[in-house]
């Protein structure tokens, strides 16, 4: 099996980022403990993409506003990043963002295309494409900074999560042109010219750690590395041609002061291996049950999920079941941290959202 060469795998120093100044304290934050291990008193609980989608007053502020742009309009941002821990009163806000938004804001062409996803206007497949990659400079995130600056005013003692997409989740939408069913490019690209892929990989890892630690640096209290669509590799794929570029991001960010938090969706048999890029919180999709995912990581982290966004379209008594049975099951890794198994669906029922919510927090931790 071919192995990634270090010196190709290797983060460069993200250039500029600023110097963080002391962290919030956050003492009485109950998800905070989970990730950290410990049993807080109410088990917590907050959705991907409970920013936005569902909530009519979301959609209702976004009238008219591009996705892109309103993910660099600061004061945007932080209304919606605020709208669901004002409504459901969930124990921490994820930054109103999309994966691509580094690489848009870095110069790189990509758009968000309605009812499609991102969509690249020059996807990158040989050599020549990845050198013309640009680094992300501080001053290209700039607005995201600044909503992190309103946010930390807003969100009182609720923690605020920042994130970035996973090296290999942006390398499949540049190679690719847009979203892909079978990543058949991709996977071409990691077997025909492996140096290009993990020069492709280097480069995104830095763009990535970038903006994680600017973040970080900003004020967000924890941070996750998403990896949308790392389950569509083998375990051997992903350890030979994804795991050291995630490592370095996470290695990078090991410092920070912060939990590192984890997830892949269909990455049930690849656990193992994303437990072993350094993440302090392993996120799980619905697929896999918490106690099995507890064990393939080997018992000491603590888990995040994982509830099938679609039981949100079911009747109160059986999302009452699946509550039970998830925290049952959480309860047996060393924290847990209550969560959807991928994001809020867009036509979910708002008010099945708060009752949910309030069905975690009876739960017996």
């Amino acid at each position: 099996m071919t192995t990634a060469n270090p010196a190709r795998t290797s983060v460069p120093p993200a250039p500029d980022t600023r110097t963080p100044g002391p962290r919030r304290s956050l003492p009485d934050s109950a998800f905070l403990a989970a990730t950290r291990g410990e049993r807080p008193a109410h088990l917590p609980v907050w959705f991907m993409r409970q920013a936005g989608r569902s909530l009519p007053e979301y959609r209702a502020l976004r009238a008219g506003t591009g996705m892109l742009e309103s993910c660099m309009t600061p004061e945007l941002t932080c209304e919606i990043t605020v709208q669901p821990v004002r409504r459901h009163g969930v124990d921490a806000a994820i930054l109103f963002s999309d994966i691509v938004v580094p690489l848009y804001a870095a110069g790189i062409g990509v758009d968000i295309v309605a009812g499609t996803g991102p969509v690249v206007a020059e996807p990158v497949r040989t050599a020549a494409d990845v050198e013309r990659l640009p680094v992300l400079l501080p001053e290209q995130v700039a607005p995201v900074m600044d909503a992190i600056g309103l946010l930390l005013g807003e969100l009182g003692d609720t923690p605020l999560i920042g994130f970035a997409g996973a090296p290999f989740t942006l390398a499949s939408y540049l190679v690719e042109g847009g979203p892909s069913k079978n990543h058949e490019r991709t996977k071409a690209l990691m077997r025909t010219a492996p140096d290009v892929w993990h020069a492709l990989m280097a480069k995104l890892a830095g763009i990535t750690t970038t903006f994680l630690e600017l973040q970080v640096a900003a004020g967000v209290d924890a941070i996750q590395l998403f990896d949308s669509w790392a389950g569509a590799l083998s375990e051997r794929d992903y350890r030979t041609h994804v795991l050291p570029h995630s490592a370095a991001v996470l290695g990078r960010l090991a410092g920070a002061g912060v939990p590192r938090i984890h997830f892949g969706v269909g990455t049930g048999e690849l656990l193992p291996a994303m437990a072993d890029a350094g993440a302090d919180v392993i996120g799980v999709d619905w697929r896999t049950p918490l106690d099995v995912a507890a064990r393939r990581v080997g018992g000491g982290l603590p888990v995040q999920g994982n509830l099938d966004p679609a039981v949100l379209f079911a009747d109160t008594a059986s999302i009452e079941v699946e509550v039970r049975r998830i925290a049952a099951e959480g309860a047996r890794a060393p924290g847990h941290v209550f969560n959807l198994g991928h994001g809020v669906l867009p036509d979910t029922d708002a008010d099945a959202i708060t009752r949910t919510i309030e069905l975690v927090h009876a739960q017996p931790v």
